[in-house]
């Protein structure tokens, strides 16, 4: 598509959704254009207004929106182009009048330096932006720094690489503190006198405190711990915080408590120790396990509420803030992915799997009240976010990327959706230990017998869905397979062991990873799976993945060529040593490592003999560049067919559209050469 077409179809677009119209329509067949679908996230609201503001991104083109109930929604700024330049921790002050956003590095390692994937001449900053939406909407830089949040009184607080900075009503920033580790978790109190956070320190976190006036920092009862998700109590005379460890590497037999709640009283400037008000008990739920957001709220009602496995699931417990015996408010054979306080500070807005495991749907569980569903929608919910009373959350189904939508489920901003594709279908199969695997099935448009795909995704700590899915990695690999089930392929997604979704037992099963790949047991089954199916041509059955799903894809294409006959990877680990913990004995140490190495792709190359296309952005920070480098440096030396595609200053999940069009359509090429012929 032209950039005069996109640049229109952005405009009707944005048109449709200011006046309501309907989601603009592209075809499956066309995959930029697919790519290019206007995908949003980073939903934040207002505390005392209903105002929401969000991210939409289009064709790689960042975009701030606002909206709310009867406030129709808006672009108040946008990027330039598909720049690379990331735009995320977006913050309302109290009245939704100014927004403060962070333009530039990356959020999942924000005190690094920041990327450069547009390969600009000077690489961008990392900074923070204010927005007055009330008057000019002319953005004002704060400085550098990434986290803003707004007292009541409208000062801006963040900060970078440890060091705590404020800007007032003049909008200079002054620094508050300097710690020697890494800031999250930043708040203000709620009469905005005070800052609480959590400061990591490697292997350690303490939860701390600091006035505005930054006379010194106060340690709330660190220990030989991770300290969590701190919170204040309504009136910030309390602190409660979680604190966890993790298991040793030996000794653990499963009946150990590893984590509990803690209450510190802040009040006044005197050191008083924390309390412990709850130890979870040994067992299951022993261990800590949180959700992808804040996991510790204080309500109004004088509770805590925090995430547990108890039953085996991950679910919603209250207990009394002075201490006392936790009592579930969620329960049944599903998990909780996210959860959130409503806007009475009393009731949980909560997402989970309930009723269908391959969907994700907003519920309300009033204080003493079973759970119930909030919207009537069939569509997948995510990421509640509040606004004065009103709350709004991302919503996505099998045609439609993530959109903005309201408690009534009309949308709000920009929505798009694809035209003539397949609606992917929930299947499971079982693994040769026994274990009941599920997936989704696109099903290859076109006569059968059809070439087949299994795809993997990362994490491993991830489920993917029947429908797009909220995270923007994984809804462009829900779009590249709706373009590939549009050409006659047909791909079965697959929700291997030690994912999300399914419960403690099957994230936390036996022998996984460097213990033993036996995730890979379900990567196999799949494969089988596909070929015993009338309608997929067993000879022609390929694999692919990115991340920790690359990972597989290799273990896959290095063990069983004979099955996966071509495969892609994207960002895979191959080589899976990596130190051993000092507490083990020497023999231990040795047993480890070798397990490592028998988990790993390169230990099985020599059977390898499938030809695999390798894609890897060389500013990746959570999978080093050089396991790329060594698998290709190996099958070059053993002839093994191969092709490259490297991105130099892309991070892990690629910054630019541009790289994903191109990776995708090179690997959309690639396995259908392999697997179906040339392209005519």
């Amino acid at each position: 598509m032209s950039r005069i077409l996109r640049r229109l179809a952005g405009l009707v677009l944005a048109f449709l959704a200011l006046f309501g119209g309907p989601a603009l329509a592209t075809p499956a067949g066309d995959l930029p254009a697919l790519l290019a679908m206007p995908r949003s996230g980073d939903l934040t609201g207002a505390r005392d207004a209903e105002r929401f503001a969000w991210v939409t991104t289009e064709a790689g083109v960042r975009a701030i929106w606002i909206g709310g109930p009867g406030d129709p929604a808006r672009k108040v700024w946008s990027a330039p182009a598909d720049d690379g330049v990331t735009v995320s921790a977006l913050a309302l002050d109290h009245g939704g009048r100014r927004l403060a956003f962070v333009r530039g590095g990356d959020p999942e390692w924000a005190d690094m330096p920041a990327p450069n994937a547009g390969a600009a001449a000077s690489p961008p900053p990392q900074q923070v932006i204010l927005l007055d939406l009330a008057g000019s909407g002319r953005p004002v830089v704060l400085g550098e720094g990434h986290s803003p949040v707004f007292a009541r009184d409208g000062a801006v607080a963040f900060t970078i690489r440890g060091r705590i900075m404020l800007a007032g009503t003049d909008l200079r920033a002054q620094t508050v503190a300097q710690v020697p580790g890494t800031v999250t978790n930043l708040q203000f109190s709620p009469d905005g006198t005070r800052l609480l956070f959590v400061e990591q320190r490697g292997d350690h976190a303490f939860a701390a405190l600091v006035t505005r006036d930054g006379q010194r920092v106060r340690y709330l009862s660190p220990g030989f711990s991770v300290a969590a998700d701190p919170v204040f109590s309504p009136d910030g005379s309390k602190v409660a915080f979680i604190r966890y460890r993790d298991p040793p590497p030996r000794g653990d037999n499963g009946n150990a408590s590893y984590w509990s709640i803690a209450v510190a009283d802040v009040a006044g400037e005197g050191e008083r120790p924390g309390r412990t008000v709850w130890q979870a008990p040994g067992g299951r739920g022993g261990r800590y396990a949180g959700t992808r957001q804040q996991n510790l709220y204080w309500t109004a009602d004088d509770r805590l509420v925090f995430p547990w496995e108890r039953d085996g699931w991950l679910h919603v417990y209250a207990m009394p803030a002075g201490g006392g015996n936790p009592v579930a408010l969620t329960a049944g054979a599903f998990e909780v992915e996210t959860f959130v306080l409503d806007g009475d500070s009393r009731s949980v807005l909560f997402v989970a799997n309930a009723g269908d495991s391959e969907r994700h749907a907003l519920w309300r569980a009033p204080p003493g009240q079973p759970a119930r569903r909030v919207t009537r929608s069939n569509a997948i919910e995510s990421y509640p976010a509040l606004a004065g009373k009103a709350f709004a959350f991302i919503q996505t189904d099998e045609r439609r990327p993530a959109h903005v939508a309201l408690a009534d489920g009309k949308a709000l901003g920009p929505v798009a959706a694809v035209r003539g594709g397949v609606t992917p279908r929930a299947v499971s199969f079982t693994a040769a230990d026994g274990m009941q695997v599920r997936g989704q099935l696109f099903e290859g448009a076109g006569a059968g017998p059809r070439p087949a795909v299994v795809f993997l995704h990362g994490g491993p700590r991830r489920q993917m869905l029947t429908g797009f899915h909220p995270a923007a990695y994984y809804s462009n690999t829900y779009a590249f397979h709706q373009y590939l089930a549009a050409r006659g392929v047909t791909i079965l997604s697959v929700n291997y062991r030690s994912g999300t979704g399914y419960g403690l037992a099957f994230r936390d099963a036996p022998d996984t990873g460097r213990e033993g790949a036996a995730e890979y047991r379900d990567v196999l089954a799949a494969g089988r799976w596909l070929a015993a199916r009338d309608d997929v041509d067993s000879a022609r059955i390929g694999v692919w993945g990115g991340s920790w799903g690359g990972y597989l894809a290799a273990l896959a294409l290095a063990r069983d060529s004979d099955l996966f006959r071509a495969g892609v990877d994207f960002h895979g680990v191959h080589s899976m040593l990596r130190a051993v913990p000092d507490s083990l004995s020497p023999a231990e140490q040795e047993q480890a490592r070798r397990l490592q190495w028998e988990s790993s792709p390169l230990a099985a190359i020599e059977t390898w003999r499938s030809p695999v296309l390798l894609v890897h952005g060389d500013d990746d920070r959570n999978v080093a560049f050089r396991q790329s480098m060594m698998l290709a440096r190996e099958l070059a030396a053993r002839g093994i067919p191969f092709e490259e595609l490297v991105f130099p200053g892309e991070r892990h999940s690629f910054l630019r559209h541009e790289s994903w069009v191109h990776a995708m359509d090179a690997a959309a090429e690639f396995l259908e050469r392999n697997l179906k012929g040339p392209r005519p």
